[in-house]
């Protein structure tokens, strides 16, 4: 049996589609089949059915209505599929044989354009990647929001750590490669998303040319990353099929033009989203976040996840935040004028693809009927990033005007349903509308001027939707009517039916009026949205300026209402804290609770500072505030401080908390140590360092051991000596401090009341001295036997010594090893002690590292 013609025409498309989701358009339907039907009815809840289709098993078959279709496509991308749209494109009732249908469009993860499944807060990425596997093996990433027109690239030595953050800095919801090689399976298993597998889309070296594909390429790209950019860009005209005009511009960056934050960083320091739920509630970007924009709270999004480490700009955005800060009046004025602008940035995009429909060009004009007054509030501010942005903002008046002209204040959001054109714009729109709306008027017109001119009072004209109008004269009559001006167009019993020239002429107008209107409307508006679409350039460099204009404005506003202090940036790596507080700990708890403390580091005397002290004293807390203030600083905004001076800081690096990491087979200390030698490998002397508990998740003295380690290590005469909190219940450590110069105590103030402690909240210099671990059991609600039972074990371990031990161990750190506080054996552990002073733990992998261990183990053992 042989397939049916429009199964043939089915499989010749799918053939082209083998990675898609077939809709194939039926009608008011698009229908899925074979494989395609069973996936989409499992993932859309539909009834699977079946359809003849020439074979001798009928085609599973399911479908959903075209006009609901949206919220079925953007569920199934959401899920990981590529849908490929199949429309009719011809009129079924003028096809010869099957009606001809192409894939107009392929939706994917990353390429979605409906409003439902995209948050106007954030970008929408794809990311594409390139590696090159012969030295210098060169990993190059084009990234791109479709739905804003953002492109950028960036090219850097193969480092997995690296990636790992570039990858959690854009957040991409799909990847696109061009090779398959251990990088799919390191996406994979990094994000879960699997990647899109695209080599045919790779260009020769030959065809690497970029100007072009863009109207302006910021910075150097080697050829990798060329290729790279070309075959995303390849892509998105494969996937598309329509303009990618607003993509004009390409900008390529270092990694380390901002702030290097690694992706263990950016979740400990809940930069854009909380630990517990990943909602943006109680992340740094919940605080700063007073933006009125769509476009000004994906700026703010994107300045929180790189800030600056160049002095000069970091200094020009506080300027601007600051000259806001001191006019309050002004700063409302541009905040309220702000409010009436919509999303410029993804209406460029929607003009470029020509889904821009007639409502969203009022928004348009609206957005850009903001920039006169906006440009006039912003006159006091004409230097600095303010004059900048003054000048930036385009009111683009010839654009403004016409959509004013062209669109009618009230339209359709269809394109294709008329009543999109203004009055006045188009006389030819005016004469269809008015026949469309008169034509009832200009017919009893006709019968009267016919009636006087023939002088037959019964004469009327009439419609029938067989003969269509007609002039009807009774037989009487008949001998009256001017000869060759009236032709017979149907014979009754008693009157004879008549058409004249202008009659029928009219009747033309009046019949296809409504269709000749709408297309005429359609393409009125199509050519305005061509003129709007010539100048998409200027409206995306409007819309930056607008939202960074939204994003100093913000940052201003955040200073006023939480009582923020502008930083002070130096470049000689101290750090100076007067009364720091945590900005989103100090935003959750009643206001004026929050306990502020000091902090000072710099990178010569007090760069490493060892905190002791209980848990929940808020050791944590402190380290995190810390950390966010020299990030705030350096993204340009005030800081919860009474003063404040930052050393510019290149890296922030944080190991705390515990987990384990299941998928990839590691335990909780194998988490922490891969994380500490991240740290150790890559950190600078202008780097900032936050270390909560290293060691904790091994014995005793292995913890005390790598704690030990890892400080020497930072703070040795070879040491980095980046600056760096410690937070530790390793109270050998506090000696530390006359043996390694920087090495300074703190602690977490407790005041203690009988039996029970009350945390002070506040850091003090000198280690602590005792840990109070069962007091936080107790306020933790371990039931009261065991707290009583605890209590008795911890003096019985008092008295028999444990915390003398401690002390005399304590009093030798400053002359002896760590090896001398234990005792000395002879024999194989003094020739393992030689073994592991000789060893070079930097160029050594984890697994190396655990094998030596291992045998250093067996040799103690003797087996």
């Amino acid at each position: 049996m042989a397939l049916t013609p429009m199964m043939q025409q089915y499989f010749t498309l799918k053939e082209a589609y083998p990675d898609c989701i077939l809709f194939f358009r039926l009608g008011d339907f698009y229908e899925m089949f074979f494989e395609d039907a069973k996936i989409a009815s499992r993932e859309l809840e539909l009834v699977l059915t079946g359809r003849d289709c020439g074979l001798e098993e009928r085609a599973p078959m399911c479908g959903i209505p075209y006009h609901a279709a949206k919220n079925y496509i953007g569920r199934m991308v959401e899920k990981g599929y590529h849908i490929a749209i199949c429309e009719q494109v011809e009129d079924p009732s003028l096809a010869k044989g099957i009606v001809r249908r192409e894939v107009v469009q392929v939706i994917t993860p990353g390429t979605l354009l409906d409003e439902t499944f995209l948050k106007e807060d954030t970008n929408h990425y794809l990311m594409a990647l390139l590696a090159q596997d012969k030295p210098p093996f060169t990993l190059s990433l084009a990234i791109t929001d479709i739905t804003t027109g953002d492109f950028t690239t960036t090219s850097f030595a193969y480092d997995e750590e690296l990636l790992r953050g570039e990858i959690a800095k854009y957040d991409p919801r799909e990847f696109l490669v061009f090779q398959q090689d251990a990088l799919c399976e390191f996406l994979a298993a990094q994000t879960g998303i699997t990647p899109t597998l695209k080599p045919e889309l790779l260009p020769d070296e030959d065809h690497l040319e970029l100007l072009p594909e863009f109207q302006q390429v910021e910075g150097t790209i080697p050829s990798t990353g060329k290729a790279c950019v070309l075959g995303l860009l390849a892509y998105l005209k494969d996937t598309q099929k329509s303009s990618l005009t607003h993509i004009d511009t390409l900008r390529a960056y270092e990694v380390f033009d901002t702030m290097a934050l690694d992706v263990h960083t950016r979740r400990n320091l809940e930069l854009t989203e909380n630990i517990v739920d990943h909602g943006k509630k109680g992340s740094l970007l919940w605080i700063l976040d007073q933006t009125v924009t769509p476009m000004g709270a994906r700026c703010l999004r994107r300045w929180v996840e790189k800030p600056l480490i160049r002095k000069k700009e970091i200094e020009e955005r506080l300027d601007a935040v600051d000259a806001l800060y001191e006019e309050l009046a002004s700063l409302g004025e541009i905040r309220d004028l702000l409010k009436g602008v919509y999303d410029l940035e993804r209406m460029g995009g929607k003009v470029a693809q020509h889904t821009i429909n007639p409502r969203e060009m009022l928004s348009l004009k609206k957005s850009l009927d903001q920039v006169p007054p906006l440009k006039k509030a912003l006159a006091p501010f004409n230097y600095g990033a303010l004059g900048e942005l003054q000048e930036a903002l385009d009111a683009l008046p010839d654009l403004s005007a016409l959509i004013g002209r062209a669109i009618h204040e009230e339209p359709p959001i269809l394109i294709k349903e008329g009543g999109l054109i203004r009055p006045g714009f188009s006389k030819a729109v005016d004469e269809f509308r008015d026949i469309k709306q008169n034509g009832k008027q200009w017919i009893a017109a006709m019968e009267q001027k016919e009636r006087k001119e023939t002088g037959i009072s019964s004469l009327k004209v009439g419609f029938n939707k067989v003969f269509g109008y007609y002039i009807e004269v009774s037989r009487a009559n008949l001998g009256k009517l001017p000869e060759g001006r009236y032709l017979r167009k149907q014979t009754l019993a008693n009157a004879e039916r008549f058409i004249t020239e202008e009659l029928k002429e009219m009747e033309e107008k009046i019949l296809t009026a409504e269709d000749q209107l709408k297309d005429l409307e359609y393409a009125l508006y199509t050519e305005v949205r061509n003129e709007v679409e010539g100048q998409v350039h200027r409206m995306k460099k409007t819309a930056e300026a607008m939202a960074a204009l939204d994003c100093l404005a913000a940052l201003a506003k955040v200073a006023r209402d939480r009582d923020y202090c502008r930083p002070l940036l130096q470049e000689d790596g101290v750090v100076d804290i007067k009364e720091g507080r945590h900005p989103v700990v100090e935003a959750m708890i009643p206001r004026g609770e929050f306990i502020a403390n000091d902090t000072y580091l710099d990178q010569k005397n007090q760069t490493f500072l060892i905190l002791t002290g209980p848990n929940m004293a808020g050791k944590s807390t402190y380290m995190r505030q810390v950390a966010l203030i020299t990030l705030m600083a350096q993204l340009g905004s005030f800081v919860p401080a009474r003063k404040a001076t930052i050393g510019i800081t290149d890296r922030i690096f944080t190991r705390i908390g515990a987990s384990d990491d299941l998928a990839g087979g590691k335990s909780t200390f194998m988490v922490e140590m891969t994380e500490v030698s991240n740290i150790l490998k890559n950190a600078t002397k202008d780097s900032l360092i936050l270390l909560d508990e290293v060691g904790r998740g091994t014995s005793t003295y292995d913890g005390m051991a790598i704690a030990w380690a890892v400080t020497e290590h930072l703070m040795g005469e070879e040491g980095i000596r980046a600056r760096t909190l410690f937070a530790t219940h390793y109270h050998e450590l506090i000696p530390l401090d006359k043996r390694l110069p920087g090495v300074k105590n703190f602690s977490v103030a407790v005041k203690q009341v009988g039996q029970s402690i009350v945390f002070l909240r506040k850091i003090v210099a000198g280690g602590a001295d005792e840990s109070y671990g069962v007091e936080v059991a107790r306020l933790a609600g371990l039931p009261t036997p065991v707290i009583a039972r605890a209590r008795e074990i911890l003096l019985g371990l008092e008295q028999a010594g444990s915390k003398k031990r401690i002390k005399e161990r304590q009093e030798k750190v400053h002359q002896l090893n760590f090896m001398d506080l234990f005792p000395k054996e002879e024999g194989p552990m003094e020739a393992v002690a030689e073994k592991i002073k000789a060893l070079d733990l930097n160029a050594m992998s984890p697994m190396q590292a655990m094998m030596t261990l291992y045998d250093y183990q067996t040799q103690l053992k003797g087996e």
